[in-house]
């Protein structure tokens, strides 16, 4: 009997209708992620000001949706494995609409931070698995631009948080731009009707009439013929548990570099997203002007992950991965010291901050096989998450015993170089990209 790899058709096509359709899908739940997570930076100083809370009070208040993620991540991210990716994106969008959306009720420390760990949930579980569902579709020869433009949708959800936080903060307070973020829930149908499911879900349960109609619009030329059956995972053991296949074939040392280099990534990320706008608040700037360089660091980032992608698929992913790390170094110690243009160095900080994390998800993607892609990525982001919790505490501490602002800077930028450190240690040789495959073995999937 022959059989068809449908890893390798998906490997080999050509970027058409299909992969913009699963692209556009994933770009738009990342930027609705992107701005439910962000809202909360841009109106920081308005809710501080609303709830009458000091800066390590509110530091906390923005960690909670942090720990969340950090669940999310870990819990959905492996549970899409098992219940298949489009209900799980679903159930995320579900979590972080709603209950950031709930958030804009709350007018008490507690009663936001509850609504936040909720909503952190689902922010936290969709994008490994957007992640993984990009890379497993896209074609081998622009994998790492897709991927990260893909993620870019992030930096475009920070932004709109922040044009809708200078729209409508001061107008309407602060709760107008947490309702907002209610309106999503009304794409879940529209998800489950329209995004494809996940290619090792199909082949596990055997679902060979939409495995025919994905390779179909895969590879429109394609045609598959009478009694030829798909290929199944071999590595796909459903008795071991995959966790433990993380740390298989070489990967263990490899698997905790990038959980630290996740770590000091979530770290600059979110200790930024939440600072950012009260930190240039304290430079002396109006809270527009402090939005506005909110603006400009989400606009570096997407310039910096769409060019990281681009350079990865054309040099060696972890060297390019290695070089944003340390651009980050500098630039942050550069914003830190008031170098100017300093407009053009709050670009550089996005572009080799929120873009190096966005190339960080695709790095992870491409490591690991497809059988344990969406639980190594969701572990990843899971632990790094520890990095996103601790960064606004920490920065709300160095913000209240009032410490030089470079001193804020410089510990963000001491988070990159251990990022940079850890990514240098991560053997490229056994990740799938770098081997050439994207799963361990195959063996024949029987058609029902």
């Amino acid at each position: 009997m022959h059989r068809v790899d449908v890893y390798k058709l998906a490997e080999e096509a050509r970027f058409n209708r299909f992969h913009a359709t699963v692209l556009i899908w994933c770009f738009m739940i990342v930027m609705l992620d992107g701005y439910d997570l962000a809202v909360a930076g841009a109106a920081l100083p308005s809710i501080m000001k609303a709830m009458g809370v000091d800066a390590t009070t509110a530091g906390f208040m923005a960690s909670s949706a942090l720990f969340g993620m950090m669940f999310g991540a870990i819990v959905l991210g492996a549970l899409a494995d098992r219940l298949g990716r489009r209900w799980t994106i679903s159930i995320c969008v579900f979590l972080f609409s709603a209950f950031t959306a709930a958030a804009g009720f709350t007018s008490d420390p507690l009663a936001f931070s509850v609504m936040r760990f909720f909503a952190g949930l689902g922010i936290g579980g969709a994008i490994p698995n957007l992640a993984a569902q990009m890379t497993e579709y896209s074609p081998r020869k622009v994998r790492g631009v897709v991927v990260t433009l893909a993620c870019c949708g992030y930096a475009v959800g920070s932004m709109l948080a922040a044009l809708l936080g200078k729209q409508f903060i001061e107008a309407y307070g602060w709760q107008f731009v947490f309702l907002a973020a209610g309106a999503p829930v009304l794409l879940i149908p529209f998800i489950l009707k329209y995004m494809p499911e996940s290619l090792p879900f199909l082949v596990k349960q055997h679902d060979d009439t939409q495995l025919r109609q994905i390779v179909s619009r895969i590879q429109p030329g394609f045609r598959m013929k009478a009694g030829e059956a798909f290929q199944a995972l071999a590595g796909d053991k459903a008795q071991e548990p995959a966790v433990s296949q993380l740390f298989r074939d070489g990967r263990g040392l490899s698997t905790a570099m990038l959980w630290v280099a996740f770590f000091m990534g979530l770290f600059m990320m979110y200790a930024l997203n939440t600072w950012l706008v009260k930190l240039m608040e304290l430079a002396g700037y109006s809270l527009g002007s402090a939005l506005n360089f909110l603006l400009v660091y989400n606009a570096g980032a997407i310039v910096g992950a769409v060019g990281g992608g681009w350079l990865a698929d054309k040099f060696n992913i972890k060297l390019v991965l290695f070089i944003f790390y340390a651009m980050s170094v500098a630039s942050l110690a550069m914003l830190g010291y008031g170098v100017q243009p300093l407009i053009l160095v709050v670009a550089v900080v996005g572009a080799s901050t929120l873009g190096t994390q966005i190339l960080c998800y695709a790095y992870a993607g491409q490591f690991y096989p497809t059988p344990i892609r969406s639980t190594g990525i969701g572990f990843a982001s899971g632990v790094g998450r520890a990095g996103a919790i601790v960064a606004p505490i920490a920065l709300g501490v160095l913000v209240s015993v009032r410490l030089p602002l470079e001193h804020n800077f410089l510990a963000i930028a001491a988070a990159g170089a251990l990022g940079a450190v850890a990514i240098a240690l991560v053997n490229h040789r056994v990740s799938a990209s770098r081997s050439g495959i994207s799963h361990d073995g195959i063996v024949a999937l029987e058609s029902r």
